[in-house]
């Protein structure tokens, strides 16, 4: 586990002093040893640095960039089933001087070329430079649990794993593209391959790319889709079978997140997801599995009791923290830094801490992050399902016209319930489509697209997104798998996943995802809908495997969400900071929002109205952003 950084410069003006810069902003996601190197080519110079967090092989032979023969490798991440991709390397002649998982994708790459990425069960992002071929190669996991970004301008390629490094090179342009900040005020994260700098972009993930070292063309692959999986002929199984299969699945995937040189952790929300990893890893062990927990004294946000019942329950070594409004104060000024892209998920509080919590005993932290995605745990899929299955179209559209027509401020009563205006402007746009994906769209907008209008004080242009797709998974699909898909390929990898990965690693501490193993999620893409949800009921699959280790009377429970108070907080001790940051004159600073709608929310909210404060920690969280990486730079 580390951060990597580099360069393909063609017009060879970067120096080996910039590259150390860009490596170097990454020192928090590996602390342990750094290694730079800059190659010289006829029309171009090449760098590769590294920031290593030593996982596997805690000795000098991980050290990175690493070479063989034609080849060097730059790499972040974990290859889990390595020990057997190097068994059958050795089969075919190759010998090891390491232990690290790094000399196996060097020697992959040797023997199998960018087909490699196919025997690879892990969590990565690969920078693989090719003498002999002379091309660079970028690779990104199936899942995207690894970031890596892409700048490209004026003859000059970085990448990296985190846009800081990005902030060190001297021709790095920081335009702000007004169509991804409108993305990001939509979904309170900006989905890839998107970003908020222009020339700037992710690797979407299930890609790899390369790059001509002399001509510069860019080629770009995608060598795993996970709608080939759902649109399989589904397997036909037995309740029973379907419940065994999936915990041999689950056990197998779950112990190869704990092959560690260093000491590994569980995080335990006490919900399904996670205390399928926590139970599932006990149950062979008896040494007791380290367990972390965040609680709150708000009651209605407060987990940690259920979670304690879990882990007393399962015999963990398990430490909880009860956070404050004090704490999460002196975390603020921390999350523009963690996410350097504007990011608002409403649990990054709570992720951050839970990671300063297990960071001070273990190196490696086992999250359950997909859980939801893969077996239908978010009540928006039955949701989408009811508001487009429940009306007949023509009347759906016969709705949706008469809304139109209507301005819902002049509705009585009506007008003045909870976030109103947002839900019908979302229910006219849900009937409008007639469709359940387009009706995940709209529910997934905290802020919808006409607010947005509202709020920017600039004109953009709608990009197109997984969410605009209007084919399906295949014939052999139902409506919730294509659900599962598309949140799989926007909500996890660009919300859950970027929230984890950056939490953890700004305290140096590895976050591994054994719910997204590669087995787990293709076969579960293979099995119909009901096996998710059934008679109404979430995960239902999940639920039974947990239950054989688990009494359900301790699972069963109303789920609340892993968030930080912060609605009560910012009426109280942090309102100071929502009245500076969202004030009309640090809004017109910007050059880039109309201050007036978004005042009258802020104060309407300061007043005790009944308004979604989501709305208000996204644009308070982009404000965070932009005074440190726009106006301190």
């Amino acid at each position: 586990m580390c951060g990597i950084a580099g360069f393909l410069d063609f017009n060879k003006q970067t120096s080996a002093a910039v590259l150390q810069q860009m490596t170097d902003a990454l020192i928090h996601r590996g602390p342990d040893d750094m290694g730079c190197e800059v190659y010289d080519f006829p029309n171009l110079q090449v760098g590769f640095g590294q920031r290593r967090l030593s996982i596997l092989d805690l000795s000098a032979s991980g050290h990175q960039p690493m070479h063989f023969g034609d080849y060097t490798v730059d790499y972040n991440g974990e290859i889990y089933n390595f020990m057997e991709v190097r068994a059958a390397l050795e089969n075919c002649g190759y010998t090891f001087d390491s232990s690290s998982d790094t000399e196996v994708i060097l020697k992959s790459y040797d023997k199998w070329g960018m087909d490699m990425l196919h025997r690879f069960n892990g969590m990565f992002a690969i920078a693989l430079l090719d003498r002999r071929q002379e091309k660079l190669f970028l690779a990104r996991d199936r899942a995207g649990v690894k970031p890596l970004h892409i700048y490209s301008n004026n003859n000059l390629i970085l990448f990296a794993s985190e846009l800081k490094s990005f902030h060190r090179h001297p021709k790095f342009e920081k335009q702000i593209d007004v169509n991804s900040l409108a993305l990001y005020l939509q979904y309170s994260y900006i989905p890839a391959p998107y970003s908020i700098f222009r020339n700037t972009r992710k690797l979407l993930p299930g890609h790899w790319m390369s790059v001509d070292l002399k001509s510069g063309f860019q080629t770009e692959v995608c060598y795993w889709n996970i709608d080939d999986f759902y649109a399989k002929p589904k397997l036909n199984l037995s309740d029973g079978d379907a419940i065994l299969q999936t915990e041999s699945i689950m056990k197998k995937a779950y112990a190869y997140r704990m092959v560690s040189d260093v000491p590994v952790g569980v995080f335990l929300s006490g919900g399904y997801d996670s205390s399928s990893v926590a139970a599932l890893l006990q149950s062979d062990r008896t040494e007791k599995l380290k367990t972390f927990t965040i609680g709150f004294q708000e009651a209605s946000f407060n987990e940690a009791p259920e979670a304690k019942k879990i882990a007393n329950f399962l015999g963990t070594d398990h430490t909880e923290w009860y956070v404050s409004a004090k704490d999460a104060a002196a975390v603020l000024p921390q999350l523009p830094e963690i996410y350097d892209e504007p990011f608002a998920d409403n649990s990054t509080v709570p992720t951050v801490l839970v990671s300063q919590l297990a960071s001070k005993q273990v190196k490696v932290a086992l999250s359950a992050d997909g859980g939801d995605e893969i077996f239908g745990g978010y009540h928006k899929f039955k949701q989408a399902q009811n508001y487009t299955g429940s009306l007949p179209n023509w009347l759906q559209g016969a709705l949706s016209s008469t809304m139109s027509l209507i301005n819902p401020d002049h509705l009585p009563f009506f007008r003045n319930s909870y976030n109103f205006a947002t839900r019908y402007e979302k229910f006219k746009l849900i009937w409008k489509a007639k469709d359940p994906v387009q009706a995940v769209r709209y529910i997934s907008q905290y802020i919808t697209e006409k607010e947005v209008n509202s709020f920017l004080g600039v004109e953009f242009d709608r990009y197109v997104t997984e969410f605009d797709r209007n084919c399906r998974a295949g014939n052999h699909n139902d409506i919730l798998n294509d659900l599962l898909a598309l949140d799989f390929k926007t909500f996890l990898v660009s919300n859950n996943l970027n929230k984890v990965d950056r939490a953890t690693m700004s305290v140096g501490l590895e976050g591994r995802e054994p719910m997204l193993d590669v087995n787990l999620v293709e076969f579960l893409a293979q099995l119909p809908g009901s096996f998710k949800i059934r008679q109404g009921k979430t995960k239902w699959l999940l639920k039974e495997v947990v239950h054989r280790y688990i009494p359900k009377e301790l699972m069963e429970r109303p789920k609340k969400p892993f968030i930080a108070p912060l609605t009560v907080w910012f009426k109280d001790e942090l309102k100071e900071l929502l009245e500076y940051y969202l004030s009309p004159e640090k809004l017109t600073k910007t050059g880039l929002f109309d201050p007036g709608p978004i005042v009258l929310l802020r104060d309407q909210y300061l007043r005790g109205e009944r308004i979604q404060f989501q709305k208000l920690w996204q644009l308070l969280s982009f404000q965070l952003w932009y005074s440190r990486w726009v106006e301190k730079l």
